[in-house]
């Protein structure tokens, strides 16, 4: 049954800014309620008002998605709609650096929001739709699912867990054609995210074209709730770190680790920051980075980035085609070989 969302009941974490901030937007202009929960209450509130000039219903609840009774409390509070159609798991925080540099504290505190927050999410969320037969969890992902992310090993390690974590829900669920949980990749993102994040090395940090706009991944978001599947990348780039896993894992990411230390060398130096593991922005930070200003241009590293990108897919290219067609040499072997 397609779902209407004009009447559907939509709970979107990580909202107050970035993504989760263009979701809510998308699904307001659909007439949708919607739930939203973050750290930043006042940035909550003025989001859930623009949502509400856009068409929709919206409340803001100050959720730490840590703490799973604050995210048990928000499933509440949204329950009072009645229902929840569509659970949006969009949380999701940084740290740039080498490994041994970045705090273990922050290690851990990745893994705790970016893993343990979602599955505190779908705790609170699952037994919801067990008991309405019927509803959708929508798990924010990355290309760092697929795709070892040197000098961001914890998020790494967040990420990778969660695409097993949605594999084996959903396998259990299976036999529930109404209850889906369905993951989102995309690959580099324009959002404030970058920002906010916690860096550790003392450069500036930028990300490598193409970028992809927030309100294309929020789009995404809404026609999988409209019609659900497991499994949805968005850009190129995943596509490519998908498969480049599959094939050569650790040649990935070696050449990606090599670019990051040469564009660290360049970068221009900046203070090095906790950035928003521990606390929320001041500020809203919006839909929005400024990594698609016009007035940016790519730097020579990010360019050397989208060319070690097309070097990485012409490998790909060949150790794909030579799975697939073994060599004139191979073949005559095989065949004058004693059984």
């Amino acid at each position: 049954m397609t779902l209407d969302l004009s009447r559907a009941v939509v709970v979107i974490t990580g909202a107050s800014s970035g993504i989760g901030e263009a979701t809510a937007y998308a699904f307001a202009r659909k007439g949708s309620r919607v739930v939203l929960a973050a750290r930043n209450l006042p940035a909550l509130e003025t989001i859930a008002e623009t949502c509400r000039q856009l068409g929709g219903q919206a409340i803001a609840v100050k959720t730490d998605v840590t703490d799973p009774e604050a995210v048990k409390a928000l499933a509440e509070k949204a329950m009072t709609f009645g229902r929840i159609d569509v659970w949006i798991s969009n949380v999701g925080i940084g740290a740039v650096g080498r490994f041994q540099d970045v705090p273990l504290e922050a290690h851990e505190k990745i893994i705790r929001t970016n893993l343990l927050g979602h599955i505190n999410d779908a705790y609170a969320v699952v037994p919801i739709f067990l008991d309405q037969g019927r509803g959708t969890y929508i798990n924010m992902i990355s290309l760092a699912g697929f795709a070892g992310t040197p000098f961001a090993t914890a998020y790494s390690a967040s990420k990778f867990g969660l695409r097993g974590f949605s594999e084996a829900l959903r396998a259990e669920l299976a036999e529930l054609p109404n209850i889906h949980v369905c993951d989102i990749y995309p690959a580099f993102v324009d959002t404030p995210g970058l920002t906010h994040g916690a860096n550790y090395v003392g450069r500036e940090l930028g990300a490598p074209p193409p970028v992809l706009d927030p309100r294309q991944v929020a789009q995404a978001m809404v026609d999988v709730a409209l019609s659900p599947r497991p499994t949805t990348t968005i850009g190129s780039v995943t596509k490519l770190a998908r498969v480049a896993h599959v094939f050569m894992p650790n040649l990935a990411a070696r050449g990606f680790a090599r670019f990051a230390e040469f564009y660290f060398k360049r970068a221009p130096r900046i203070a090095k920051s906790d950035g928003t593991l521990y606390h929320h922005p001041v500020e809203a930070g919006g839909v929005d980075g400024g990594f698609r200003s016009p007035g940016k241009h790519p730097s020579g590293p990010v360019l050397i980035a989208a060319g070690a990108l097309l070097a990485l897919a012409a490998g790909v290219a060949l150790a794909t085609s030579g799975k697939r067609q073994p060599p004139a040499k191979a073949i005559a072997h095989s065949r004058t070989r004693p059984r």
